[in-house]
């Protein structure tokens, strides 16, 4: 008898694990507003249920926040529900505005007190039993979103925003909304990413949604001069522009800075590899080595080499940077002075790489040969590591008819798609791949693998290969940056 409890005891424990397993968390939508008293008593009447036992997943929204409200225009809209008084819960196919539910019946029912509570504990308990997914998944995907950055604090002019945001989500249902708070270093970074990305100027709040920007009240468009948003010009040209970016389902302005980041620091990447197979550096780094060796100095190769990167690495760096904040600074152009590089890159690659069937034809684009004795006769006069880093420096100059080019048009790229921070942090990266070769070239004559004299027998045949590759890095990237402007993300 005792055995028969003992075993009939743990067929009921299994039977509740397994209906404890088999039970799914329902979620719950919780539409509030600061200060509401019946918010605050349903809050807490659902409080007492999970811990009566009846778990949940409670999400709460401000319903005076615009991405609450955002959610909330097309919750109601997804239940068939009308707006009402808040709180606002949503589960299952329930949803309770008010003192109205929808869902419990062929017609939406009026209750209070007891019977609202009743009624809404067993629609958590309906859902619970039937697995019922989050009330999120009702939606339909959001046609196009818009990002508000704000601050906490509740300034002026972010309250402002928000009313004119909420406005806009009740105009343009199609119009999701992603609030970010400035106070965080994440939302701060971004923000000035988009109004670079835009072309805007200005402090918090700001907004985002298809190419419009609204920053510091003003209006931002591309290839338009800002307007100020509390005139009719900025008025209507902020609806012409939200009206567009619902009906063609516009990119979210993240998903187009990431995009362009990815973008951007891909093309860094192989620019800077490509630029590096360099025959005009390779060729006064040999010469370098050379005449190391041929006074006896071998001993000095991989030193010299190295501070000769160095110096190249220094050089173009410094320039590149000066050059990177000049062309940052250029707002009002932005979008011809692309164009325009972008144009000059693909006509200087398509002469790059005419070389590859008639390399030294017509001109080539390299050090001129005025120049070239001049800077043979400064490179071979060095014998010591620190002349070599000053060779670099100095040459750096010589060589940049012949270097020039892909650098300038990546700088280009980089002001109008990096951060000062981010940018300095790509010109390191560029730079760095860019001497890489120098230093393997250095490290094989060094070790013996090589010698100065195949190293350059090899260069000089392959130059027209060399010259190739560069202007076809530089049509790719050119030709990438005017579709990147086409669409938006440049």
């Amino acid at each position: 008898m005792r055995a028969r409890r003992v075993v009939l005891g743990l067929l009921a424990g299994l039977m509740v694990a397994v209906w404890a397993a088999g039970a799914q968390e329902v979620e719950v939508l919780f539409f509030y507003e600061e200060g509401c008293s019946h918010c605050k008593q349903v809050e807490t009447f659902l409080g007492t249920l999970v811990q009566g036992g009846l778990p949940f997943k409670l999400q709460r929204y401000g319903i005076h926040t615009p991405e609450g409200w955002s959610l909330l225009q097309r919750l109601l809209t997804a239940y068939g529900a009308e707006l009402g008084p808040v709180p606002m819960v949503f589960v299952g196919d329930v949803v309770m505005v008010g003192t109205t539910f929808y869902g419990v019946g062929p017609q939406p029912v009026t209750l209070s007190g007891l019977a609202q509570e009743l009624t809404l504990e067993e629609a958590i308990r309906t859902a619970q039993a039937m697995g019922a997914p989050s009330p999120l998944t009702k939606l339909p995907p959001t046609v196009t979103e818009g990002v508000l950055f704000t601050r906490a604090d509740g300034c002026p002019d972010c309250r402002i925003l928000e009313a004119l945001v909420e406005r806009w989500v009740e105009q343009y249902p199609g119009l999701g909304v992603r609030q970010l708070d400035l106070a965080t270093a994440d939302a701060a970074s971004t923000f000035d990413k988009l109004k670079r990305m835009y072309g805007a100027d200005g402090n918090a709040p700001g907004f985002f949604a298809g190419d419009v920007a609204v920053v510091g009240g003003q209006v931002f468009l591309p290839r338009r001069a800002p307007v100020a948003l509390d005139t009719a010009d900025g008025t209507a040209a902020v609806n012409d522009a939200l009206a567009q970016a619902v009906r063609t389902g516009a990119s979210s302005p993240l998903d187009r800075l990431r995009v362009r980041e990815q973008l951007t620091l891909g093309a860094v990447i192989v620019a800077a590899a490509l630029d590096s197979v360099n025959p005009c550096d390779f060729a006064v780094l040999l010469l370098l080595l050379g005449t190391l060796l041929v006074v006896g100095k071998r001993v000095k190769v991989i030193w010299a080499g190295l501070a000769f990167a160095a110096g190249i690495f220094v050089a173009y760096y410094t320039i590149g940077f000066a050059l990177y904040s000049l062309v940052g600074g250029i707002r009002a152009f932005r979008v011809p002075f692309v164009y325009a590089v972008s144009a000059l890159a693909i006509v200087i690659g398509l002469w790059e790489m005419k070389d590859l069937l008639w390399y030294g034809k017509w001109f080539s684009i390299e050090v001129p040969e005025k120049w070239k004795p001049f800077v043979k006769k400064l490179t071979a006069s060095v014998v010591s590591i620190p002349g070599a880093f000053v060779i670099g420096l100095v040459d750096s100059l010589f060589l940049a008819p012949c270097t020039s080019g892909p650098y300038i048009v990546i700088l280009t790229l980089l002001s109008q798609t990096t951060s000062r921070l981010q940018g300095a942090l790509w010109l390191l990266l560029y730079n760095f791949i860019f001497i890489l070769p120098m230093i393997g070239i250095t490290l094989l004559v060094h070790l013996g693998f090589t010698t100065t004299a195949r190293a350059e027998r090899w260069r000089t045949a392959k130059l027209g290969k060399l010259h190739f590759t560069t202007g076809l890095v530089m049509v790719v990237i050119g030709v990438g940056m005017i579709v990147g402007v086409r669409l938006g993300y440049l």
